[in-house]
């Protein structure tokens, strides 16, 4: 481990370590979601990823979404629009209790060199530190473990890739 901040350590992870912090930047690549700080939060059951704007739609016969995100905390001039299938509505409570109907779509997650598919909750995260929550439901595969002691384990991230706002990521 290397000490990083008081009270804080960031761990030197392998390339596929099965560690993660308590945050992490995390990539949705099937939703052209380069990259997006994620807190891992093993006190929600559900992953919510920040949608400022939703809108249900058809194709093909199936519910879909399009929902639009500021991938950035505080640079609202980065906004992506994303579209997925629509898994199901389902009803989730926040952390104080508020229960609210969400729209679930399903996604790749990538952390480092570690991929896998989890759920997510379309809901807004505007006045939140982190645009995404990893619940507990998409680390329970019995490989992953947090240090809540470590933060970015599988490396900073790219923010840099937002050098053009109004992208369109379209499934």
């Amino acid at each position: 481990m290397i000490k990083t901040a008081p009270g804080s350590t960031r761990l030197k992870a392998p390339l596929a370590s099965n560690i993660l912090g308590w945050r992490e930047w995390v990539a949705l690549p099937e939703l052209g979601i380069p990259a997006i700080k994620a807190k891992i939060d093993t006190g929600a059951r559900t992953s919510a990823l920040h949608a400022f704007r939703i809108e249900p739609f058809v194709r093909d016969n199936l519910d879909h979404v399009r929902f639009w995100l500021h991938p950035l905390r505080n640079k609202r001039q980065i906004e992506l629009i994303c579209e997925a299938p629509v898994i199901q509505k389902r009803q989730v409570k926040d952390s104080g209790g508020h229960s609210e109907e969400r729209f679930v779509i399903e996604s790749t997650v990538c952390i480092g060199i570690n991929t896998w598919n989890i759920e997510l909750t379309l809901t807004s995260r505007e006045d939140m530190m982190f645009r995404m929550l990893l619940g507990r439901s998409a680390i329970t595969n019995g490989k992953l473990k947090v240090d809540p002691s470590a933060s970015y384990v599988h490396g900073r991230g790219k923010g840099r890739v937002y050098n053009k706002p109004n992208r369109t990521n379209r499934k």
